[in-house]
């Protein structure tokens, strides 16, 4: 498996993650909204994604993180926002490769670190991120203010 960066080559089928990784979480499938989303973060290179290629070429996973700051550690900070493995390739390791891609990606920004969320119910990644090395925050509150 090769995990790599993602190119507007890869536009479709990083596209068909996105919405596979969608419809994971309840969402009604929208194939072109996902390639626009996705063109546009390739494009304004406002995200980072990496793909996971299999020796086919097919590509099977993706993780998209997007650049915050910490103004008290004064740094970057990446939020590790979208990871997605093909269910036939699942339980082969290729989460935790995108992530020490991820990890990569921070040590080599300078960032301070990674931060994610995940739903309560979601117990493959609450097993997978304290597994490499992620921390559950016990000591903040996390709140969401919807449009």
């Amino acid at each position: 498996m090769l995990i790599r960066k993602a190119q507007l080559e890869d536009l479709d089928n990083v596209a068909r993650l996105f919405d596979m990784y969608r419809v994971f979480y309840r969402k009604d499938s929208d194939i072109l909204g996902a390639q626009t989303f996705i063109k546009e973060r390739l494009t304004d290179e406002d995200a980072v994604i990496f793909v996971c290629q299999n020796n086919d070429q097919k590509l099977v996973g993706f993780t998209q993180l997007y650049p915050i700051f910490s103004s008290t550690r004064m740094k970057r900070l990446w939020l590790l926002n979208d990871l997605y493995i093909e269910k036939d390739h699942r339980g082969k390791g290729l989460s935790k490769k995108l992530i020490e891609k991820c990890k990569e990606l921070a040590a080599e920004t300078n960032a301070c670190g990674l931060l994610l969320e995940t739903e309560i119910t979601n117990e493959i990644g609450n097993s997978l991120y304290p597994s490499v090395g992620f921390k559950k925050n016990t000591v903040t509150n996390f709140y969401e203010w919807t449009v």
